[in-house]
């Protein structure tokens, strides 16, 4: 296995999402350079490639210190996944529970392909650590989440381009209020404000409402579980 030691450039895969945004912090934190790539594949809504760059920009701006660390941004068109893709998250349908046990925001292969176009790019601009959000606690039975695929993800494409990457998952163990706990320890208030304000969650694209969590309908998969992770988290703050 890759020696996360030896690894100071890293590539974060970036929606601008509440998981992305921790991650970000997480790799200027770890890493000496750090760039961002996000993926437009034919989502309901671009409101999250919109969130992307406001988290940035918020970011270098009030972090000076992970400003002088965090490099270019790029956004890679996957519209393909959106023409195979019958989901919820690429096509306009309610949100359900599938015969298979999966919900229907599930995309197939979204993770596997993110990692693999994430990879070729690193590739090219000498990164070799892979930062993403997945996580097992939180992954609504998605399968390309879980720990098994991230580490069968990393042999396979250390081994296909014969270059040692590390597929840094520092979300993986943890629910969304660790989650939020682990952006107060790695930003303080200032960061949890500014993933409140800035960072977008809400399948739906919802940016009329505005709740204690942050923007959103409040009431799809995404909001639910972001509200009951902030709960939890401000539970935890106030005892």
């Amino acid at each position: 296995m890759p020696d996360p030691q030896r690894h100071t450039r890293a590539l974060v895969l970036f929606s601008g999402g509440q998981d992305s945004t921790t991650c970000l912090a997480h790799a200027l934190q770890r890493y000496d350079h750090v760039e961002t790539v996000g993926f437009d594949y034919g989502q309901r809504h671009h409101v999250e490639l919109d969130a992307r760059l406001n988290v940035l920009h918020h970011l270098r701006a009030q972090f000076p210190d992970w400003a002088r660390k965090l490099g270019p941004d790029h956004v890679l068109d996957l519209a393909v996944l959106g023409s195979v893709s019958e989901t919820s998250l690429t096509r306009d349908m309610a949100f359900r529970m599938q015969a298979n046990g999966l919900p229907n925001t599930f995309v197939p292969g979204r993770n596997l392909l993110f990692l693999t176009l994430a990879a070729a790019l690193a590739y090219r601009r000498g990164l070799s650590a892979l930062v993403t959000g997945v996580c097992e606690t939180d992954f609504s039975g998605y399968p390309d989440c879980r720990d098994d695929t991230m580490k069968a993800m990393q042999l396979a494409l250390s081994l296909g381009m014969d270059q040692r990457f590390l597929v840094d998952t520092p979300l993986m163990w943890i629910d969304k209020a660790d989650t939020w706990r682990l952006a107060r320890d790695l930003g303080g208030d200032a960061l949890i404000d500014l993933i409140v304000e800035h960072s977008h969650t809400c399948y739906l694209g919802d940016r009329e409402h505005r709740h204690d969590w942050g923007w959103g309908c409040g009431s799809c998969p995404a909001c639910e579980l972001r509200a009951r992770g902030w709960a939890a988290f401000r539970k935890g703050v106030r005892a």
